[in-house]
């Protein structure tokens, strides 16, 4: 019955689409990126291009409609074609209030913890400077990577593995959760805080629930920017295999970014970010966030049982190009969370990269990188080869 209650609302979804062609505002976007890399001497290609339609419409001077979609072709060895509903949303706003439902964008405030599209609906009211928010989705309707939900093994192994069209429904969703929100911003004269209580309740039968206490206070002070925050995360599994099914997690950041006094428009930022690992004989275990957000550009590891500390220089060249470097060095909170490179030392290694931005009108975005990760720079597998990749991406808005 779950099946076919899943395709009952997909199909609704995209009708529902269908049916505002009548929007006032109609754009077609085709976003493509080609990369090649590897380890040591070896390499593969891949590709990955979308075309998305996207329709808006004002119904009254307080209600918007957006509907996009998006068909996607992805290749690594073999191509795979993907259908996707994307952002597609009703929004009803007041002087000071906002509602919204359907398929939306949504992030927590340190925006690795859940981040990205989410089905259901969200309230905020603004009043002295000051936004209470809530909220409630569901998981289960959305393109497994497109969501990127891996908390368990068996939802990574679901990740890493392409939709089987024989096998639609079990093979094209991402798992089943729901999620709820609340959330509190105050500015004031020197100082942004964020904070927010966010819970996952996992309805896929692993019994794998969390609950997230998220804070951040972001301070501006002449050409600085300072930002810190931190996550305690209160974990209930009764699959871990351990002694008992509650653990908790911690995470945190601390960054800053400066603009530079030069001739340029350019900026040199730090970043700092930490999650706990599973700690013996004790409940602390490995952060887990909801949704994956991979840390590096070519390592590309998930922020559990992981640490890193990234410093990013960027210079806008000239008005329609700009160029920056990162150095990101990667250190593992226990030997168990991270173990592409074995379970004898902490030090990962340290990981280069190289982009360009060039975007000659507004309709045009090319985007070149390319970087390197060198575990010889850490303890953990120093004999390691390196991994590396060179990508371009371009955009291009065709309406």
């Amino acid at each position: 019955m779950k099946k076919y209650l899943k395709l009952f609302i997909c199909i609704s979804l995209v009708l529902s689409a269908n049916l505002s062609l009548n929007a006032k505002d109609f754009g077609l976007l085709l976003d493509q990126s080609a990369g090649f890399g590897g380890t040591g001497s070896e390499g593969d290609f891949d590709y990955s291009g979308i075309l998305i339609p996207r329709f808006s419409a004002f119904l009254s001077d307080n209600s918007t409609l957006y509907v996009s979609a998006g068909l996607r072709v992805d290749y690594q060895d073999e191509g795979i074609f993907i259908p996707e509903l994307l952002r597609t949303e009703f929004s009803w706003r007041s002087e000071n209030r906002e509602f919204t439902a359907g398929r939306m964008q949504y992030s927590d405030p340190l925006g690795f913890i859940a981040e990205g599209l989410f089905d259901g609906a969200y309230f905020t009211d603004e009043s002295n400077n000051r936004i209470f928010s809530i909220g409630a989705w569901y998981t289960g309707f959305l393109y497994k990577k497109r969501a990127y939900i891996t908390m368990t093994s068996e939802e990574l192994q679901s990740y890493n593995s392409n939709p089987d069209y024989s096998d639609f429904m079990d093979t094209y969703f991402a798992p089943s959760r729901i999620v709820a929100a609340l959330g509190w911003e105050g500015l004031g004269e020197l100082v942004m805080l964020k904070l927010a209580l966010l819970g996952q309740f996992d309805l896929s039968g692993k019994d794998l629930h969390s609950q997230y206490l998220i804070g951040k206070i972001t301070v501006p002070a002449n050409n600085f920017i300072f930002d810190l925050g931190g996550c305690l995360e209160l974990i209930e599994n009764s699959e871990n295999g351990s002694s008992s099914d509650f653990g908790i997690g911690l995470a945190g950041e601390l960054g800053f970014a400066w603009m530079l006094p030069t001739v340029i428009e350019d900026r040199l930022s730090f970043l700092g970010r930490f999650s706990s690992g599973v700690v013996k004989g004790s409940q602390m275990d490995a952060f887990q966030p909801l949704t994956t957000k991979t840390q590096g550009s070519v390592l590309k590891a998930k922020l559990s049982g992981m640490s890193m500390l990234s410093l990013d220089y960027i210079a806008r060249l000239h008005q329609t190009f700009s160029a920056g470097i990162t150095s990101s060095y990667f250190v593992r909170s226990d030997l168990a969370s991270f173990q592409n490179y074995g379970t004898k030392g902490h030090l990962l290694g340290n990981e280069f990269y190289g982009r360009c931005f060039w975007s000659p009108v507004s309709d045009i975005q090319l985007n070149l990188g390319g970087g390197v990760f060198l575990p010889s720079m850490g303890n953990a597998a120093p004999k390691a080869e390196s991994t590396w990749r060179v990508e371009l991406n371009v955009i291009l808005s065709l309406y």
